[in-house]
């Protein structure tokens, strides 16, 4: 693969651009300079066998249906033989036709492929409309004569040459356009990461020939990922059949990667258009190898239905059984998703998802995000996670992690999961210039580095406690148990309390003459300056000088005149219920966070119990699924695992430093006034 051929063409490509200022905005360059690189590339493809394409459609007979023509045009094109155009004209026709007529035959060539790249261009890429724009701007016949400078034929530009030009564009049109190019492109460095921790440790696996895997993104964008595995995997066994499938939501990005898939000869119907998470277009389908780089922190609201549907009627027989995540983010379903199509044979899955920080830690036990955690640890899918450094990519600086899945791990690694903070300044070179939020990138030997640790299983016992660690899969787990304090109220009728009891809402929907009444008992069957520190014998003061008076009042009101009354004190006897047992005070109810693995009453013993004697843990407090004390929860802190103390700098370099910002500030301000 040459570098060199990729800038090349796509500085040719991107100065073509220029031909549009003024009168396209720069968020419109791509929509129009991608579809035409893309039609181009297709012509170079078909131009050498369109006599024998031309020739074949003429013999067929009218009655031929859509399929057969498909396979017999096909065939006759060479192109993989799923590509095909009949129309007369090749972008170098085109060009010795009358430039005003240039319009009319571009739709005319347009309309000539077949159905799967008419779709394509006609539906998602708009081509009709963008051809209109550009000859009501005057710059059709520009933009057609640059392109037919630029060799494409795959003689000249390889397949995978041809997937790093379109990621390179479509990156340089997002950043020119304010867009978050990151949505549309993963860097290159973290994919060829990714697809190696997928394939460590997996040569014998792959050898032999006759061998068939298949690898899917279910967000497989402009198609980036699914090339490289697919080249990492070739590397390892060239007659390896690699099958691969996909599914994207941007109209694009889909058409970008089907016709790259087409062009290199891939089943192209497998690269799907639509929501991944309600529309799956390969149901029932299941994969050797599946990767992915979702949307970070894009809400799922206006799909929830579907999604909450899928999920309460179908629990773990569908893919969200183990839970949903918060409307906010949506990760976790991506991953939910992915698991549902791992192979259950001997072959089993693995799955490398980049994720940011969230679905590490977001949600306490009980929430979605938990019970999605815990689902996954308690199924031994976790076998490791990757944190890489920040600012690496486009359009974000920060922390992203690899998660590695698998449902067959080798013996060593049953049970347990490897965190791999790949972090620091060992992993990471600068960039000499910053392209959006990256300033940073993973050079080949760091990439290396990291796989060697996660194919080696490295600990800290080894020499990587800063780097690599490992765990059994219930440490990242706990149970959230409920500590209550026993309720001591001491009681007395003040002008404050009386004054709060004033603007309770069961007192004020007492008739005028009722609440006069019913002050008037408390003030004087109540004395201001006694207190009460039982409730019970409160309980008793209050009925008695309420029946003095005649009064009878509801459940309701009294309620709210022993709150009013009542201030809390820690010299105040407890207060109990029915039957006798202290009632908690919910303003001091706390939870502890006991480890999975130590038993919760030992710890509450040693935790709680030594500091505050009269705590108690509420029993009835328990987890839905085990019917355990506590709820339990999972979690994953990296920062707690990989802690590096730096220790504040001396107050002599601060003040120093302090001192040298003023004197520069002060310089500039006399410059203001000079």
């Amino acid at each position: 693969m040459s570098q060199e051929t990729i800038n090349t063409n796509a500085t040719f490509i991107w100065s073509i651009a220029e031909l549009l200022r003024g009168d396209f905005k720069q968020s419109e360059y791509g929509k129009i300079v991608l579809p035409f690189t893309i039609l181009r590339r297709l012509d170079c493809l078909l131009e050498p066998t369109k006599e024998a394409v031309l020739a074949t459609a003429e013999s067929l007979p009218e009655e031929t249906d859509e399929a057969a023509r498909m396979m017999i045009l096909g065939a006759a094109a060479n192109a993989g033989g799923q590509i095909y155009n009949e129309s007369r004209f090749t972008f170098e026709t085109l060009r010795q036709q009358d430039a005003g007529e240039l319009r009319t035959n571009l739709v005319d060539y347009l309309a000539g492929f077949s159905p799967n790249v008419r779709d394509i261009f006609l539906e998602k890429f708009e081509m009709t409309e963008v051809l209109k724009k550009l000859d009501n701007a005057g710059s059709l016949w520009m933009v057609f004569d640059r392109f037919c400078q630029i060799d494409l034929h795959p003689e000249r530009v390889s397949n995978l040459e041809m997937g790093y030009l379109f990621e390179e564009l479509i990156r340089r049109f997002s950043e020119i356009s304010n867009e978050t190019a990151g949505e549309h492109f993963t860097p290159r460095e973290v994919v060829r990461l990714m697809v190696d921790l997928l394939l460590a440790n997996d040569e014998d696996a792959l050898s032999g020939k006759g061998v068939i895997r298949r690898v899917y993104d279910p967000a497989c964008g402009t198609g980036g990922m699914l090339s490289v595995a697919e080249e990492a995997m070739k590397a390892l066994n060239p007659d390896l059949n690699v099958d691969l499938f996909g599914q994207e939501l941007n109209g694009e990005s889909f058409a970008i990667c089907k016709s790259d898939m087409m062009i290199k000869g891939h089943d192209a119907s497998r690269i799907a258009y639509g929501n991944t998470l309600t529309e799956d277009a390969h149901r029932g389908e299941t994969f050797h190898y599946m990767l992915s780089n979702p949307p970070y922190g894009v809400d799922w609201k206006k799909y929830a239905a579907p999604i909450k549907e899928e999920a309460e009627e179908m629990g773990y027989e569908g893919r969200f059984g183990a839970g949903l995540p918060r409307i906010s983010d949506g990760q976790l379903l991506f991953v939910q998703h992915m698991i549902s199509k791992m192979r259950e044979d001997g072959n089993g899955s693995r799955i490398g998802i980049v994720m940011n920080g969230s679905p590490l830690f977001t949600g306490g036990a009980g929430s979605g995000e938990s019970e999605i955690r815990r689902w996954m640890m308690e199924n031994d899918l976790v076998e490791a996670i990757v944190a890489l450094p920040t600012d690496i990519f486009y359009n974000t600086g920060i922390q992203t992690y690899i998660w590695i899945l698998s449902n067959r791990k080798p013996e060593k690694r049953r049970g347990k999961v490897q965190l791999i903070d790949a972090s620091g300044e060992a992993f990471w070179t600068s960039m000499r210039k910053s392209l959006g939020s990256k300033r940073r990138f993973i050079p080949d030997e760091a990439r290396a580095e990291i796989v060697r640790i996660y194919g080696e299983f490295l600990n800290g016992e080894s020499g990587y406690s800063e780097v690599s660690k490992i765990f059994d899969t219930a440490d990242f787990g706990y149970r959230e148990i409920r500590v209550e304090r026993p309720l001591k109220l001491a009681f007395a009728a003040t002008p404050e309390a009386l004054e709060a009891l004033r603007e309770a809402k069961p007192f004020q929907k007492l008739a005028p003459e009722d609440q006069a009444r019913v002050l008037e008992a408390v003030q004087d069957g109540l004395p201001a300056g006694q207190r009460w520190m039982n409730r019970e014998d409160f309980d008793k003061a209050l009925s008695a000088a309420l029946r003095g008076k005649g009064i009878k009042i509801g459940a309701p009101v009294k309620k709210a005149i022993l709150s009013a009354l009542s201030e809390r004190d820690e010299d105040a006897e407890v207060c109990t219920d029915k039957n006798g047992n202290p009632e908690p005070d919910t303003d001091l109810r706390d939870h502890e966070l006991v480890p999975l693995n130590e038993d919760w009453r030992a710890y509450v013993q040693r935790e709680v119990l030594s500091f505050v004697p009269e705590a108690f843990v509420d029993e009835s407090y328990t987890d839905a699924q085990d019917g355990g004390v506590g709820r339990v929860g999972y979690e994953i802190n990296f920062n707690r695992y990989f802690y590096k103390y730096v220790p504040p700098r001396p107050l002599e370099e601060i003040d120093a430093e302090l001192k040298a910002l003023e004197a520069e500030i002060a310089g500039l301000l006399q410059e203001v006034v000079e």
